[in-house]
């Protein structure tokens, strides 16, 4: 069981990963393609190689924005879905206004905090808040309202607080919601960040993406492509090894825990 389950998630990925690199590499190496177009993979390889330390001194800045705007985006999608799942009132004068921000383009957004707080830190943090608190705040808010019925009742005939039912029943059965928006948001954080600073930075990856392209330097738009991805994976499994790590007692893992102790 324990191997299949390997086989599944990491050995067929990546096979099917180095098949279309494989087939990429001879397309462009015997299809005649110029680089310009496509480079092949081992050009691209061989220009992150040769602008490594560039690559790298941008990717740690655009990786420390990114964990900024999580942190805040946690901190306050957290109290967002605290706020609305304790007040109803609060949550039905203010989800249509939420919901609206959600919807409004980055690249239209971005400008206009550009134009109000000016061209420092401040308002990529404010873009990248609004992308990332989001799915954490719905998310968890969900999960506040799926805890056990029967659990509620039972808390209610002992006499817990309204504190006591959220302490002990309702946030820990809003853990694997909460989880689930803190991957899409890590996810959606890089884009944003991309976003923020192709609007106005004189660093980031983003900022090394505009200027290869501006350019015309294909093998290093695509090097900063394969950055932003790999930092999009980076964050999502950081994401993923956190619920793992936290969520312990789900029934589905206890099972197959079970299964393979039998």
């Amino acid at each position: 069981m324990a191997s299949r389950t390997l086989l599944q998630r990491f050995w067929l990925p990546a096979g099917a990963l180095a098949l279309l690199v494989l087939v990429w590499q001879l397309i462009c190496k015997l299809g005649g393609v110029d680089p310009w177009i496509l480079p092949a993979p081992s050009a691209i390889a061989h220009n992150m190689w040769d602008d490594s330390s560039r690559l790298w001194s941008q990717v740690w800045f655009t990786l420390r924005l990114a964990l900024k705007g999580i942190g805040l985006g946690i901190v306050i999608g957290v109290a967002a879905a605290l706020l609305f799942h304790l007040i109803p009132g609060v949550r039905a004068a203010l989800s249509p206004i939420i919901i609206i921000t959600q919807n409004i383009p980055l690249i239209a957004l971005g400008p206009l905090l550009i134009v109000w707080f000016g061209f420092g830190l401040l308002p990529k943090l404010i873009l990248l808040v609004l992308v990332c608190f989001f799915p954490i705040a719905w998310s968890m808010l969900s999960g506040l309202g799926q805890a056990e019925p029967h659990l509620r009742e039972y808390l209610a005939m002992i006499g817990a607080s309204r504190w006591e039912v959220l302490w002990r029943l309702e946030l820990p059965a809003s853990l694997p919601s909460f989880f689930t928006g803190l991957k899409l948001t890590a996810t959606y954080s890089i884009t944003a960040v991309i976003v923020a600073e192709w609007l106005g930075s004189s660093e980031g990856i983003g900022h090394y993406l505009v200027l290869k392209s501006k350019g015309y330097d294909t093998p290093g738009v695509f090097s900063a492509i394969a950055c932003i991805v790999a930092l999009a994976l980076l964050f999502y499994g950081a994401a993923a090894l956190l619920e793992r790590l936290a969520i312990r007692w789900r029934p589905g893992r206890q099972a197959a825990q079970g299964g393979r102790s039998a």
